[in-house]
């Protein structure tokens, strides 16, 4: 099944950062126009300038906003700003925060898996993607040659054998990394680098499949990636980066694991279908009407869904 393999991380230098709150972002398709130009005014190194850079009037093929990060991270590279860890680790990433008015903390790990197509059945995707964002990832990952931010997968953790083992790691050392976000978001990350811990993650979920819980677009843009670069060199080890992908393992029954739907609105159905869909409906689940004209409309919405 799975493949993971422990790697060298890319971090911020936190004696010349300081603040490591006032660099972080979100993943790329949640950045907003707005948000994107308050993370650019929060700190000339937030990472927003790797993981969704601006968009200009004149950019031209040779600069763009896929040519800059690059551009960038080679220069954060090269002034420190960014270091490479000099020994491949699997990242333990514990994840603090409130939903709801209730704390939860969710543990993960970040690793890289190795590239499956999806007719094997490795990783295994639940939703359908689109060509724009792809396309976007795509062209990000051509020019950086590196991943931004890891997918979410889920796995089953039997028996709890790999949440004890990572409970044991946790007291060893310090977190490489411990910071509270502009949100009041936790996170503290430590690098597990003995080879043997290593191998006994690797084999714990080496008969797992892996569920694409978010990044269903980077997933198949590393993909297309991939059979690019194995194109253009057929004789390439199969130990090549370009054949991995960046991504948090998260066990599905851990406590902090929220996933919560979206709000899909639905369009061009005449009302007779819509009544004869309801009605169907009505026989496997419970339907509540809100008027839209109620400011607190998604936020009953939330109410609902963390009842059921």
């Amino acid at each position: 099944m799975a493949e993971i393999r422990p790697f060298r991380g890319v971090h911020y230098n936190q004696l010349l950062i300081g603040d490591l709150s006032q660099v972080i972002c979100s993943p790329y398709d949640i950045i907003t126009p707005p948000l994107q130009q308050e993370l650019y005014r929060r700190s000339q190194y937030n990472f927003v300038r790797l993981e969704h850079s601006r968009e200009l009037p004149q950019d031209t093929v040779m600069d763009n906003k896929y040519t800059r990060p690059a551009a960038t991270l080679r220069q954060w590279l090269k002034q420190g700003v960014l270091k490479v860890d000099e020994v491949p680790a699997i990242y333990l990433h514990d994840h603090s925060f409130t939903h709801q008015g209730k704390e939860y903390r969710r543990r993960g790990i970040i690793v890289c898996v190795r590239l499956e197509e999806g007719g094997k059945k490795v990783v295994r995707p639940h939703e359908g993607t689109l060509a724009e964002p792809k396309n976007d990832r795509l062209n990000l990952l051509r020019e950086l040659q590196a991943n931004t931010s890891p997918i979410l997968a889920l796995f089953e953790d039997q028996g709890q054998r790999l949440s004890s083992l990572l409970a044991a790691q946790e007291p060893k050392n310090k977190p490489l990394i411990s910071l509270t976000s502009a949100n009041g978001e936790g996170h503290n990350i430590w690098a597990i680098t003995e080879s043997q811990v290593v191998n006994q993650i690797g084999n714990s979920l080496a008969e797992q499949p892996l569920y694409i819980a978010d990044g269903h677009h980077r997933y198949e843009s590393a993909l297309a990636y991939q059979r690019e670069r194995v194109a253009r060199s057929s004789l390439a080890s199969e130990d090549e980066a370009f054949n991995f992908v960046m991504m948090t393992l998260v066990d599905f029954s851990d406590p902090g694991l929220i996933i919560l739907p979206p709000h899909r609105l639905v369009r061009g159905i005449s009302k007779s279908i819509l009544n004869g869909l309801m009605a169907k409906l009505r026989a496997f689940f419970e339907i509540e009407e809100l008027p839209l004209s109620v400011p607190s409309v998604w936020q009953q919405a939330d109410d609902l869904l963390m009842e059921t």
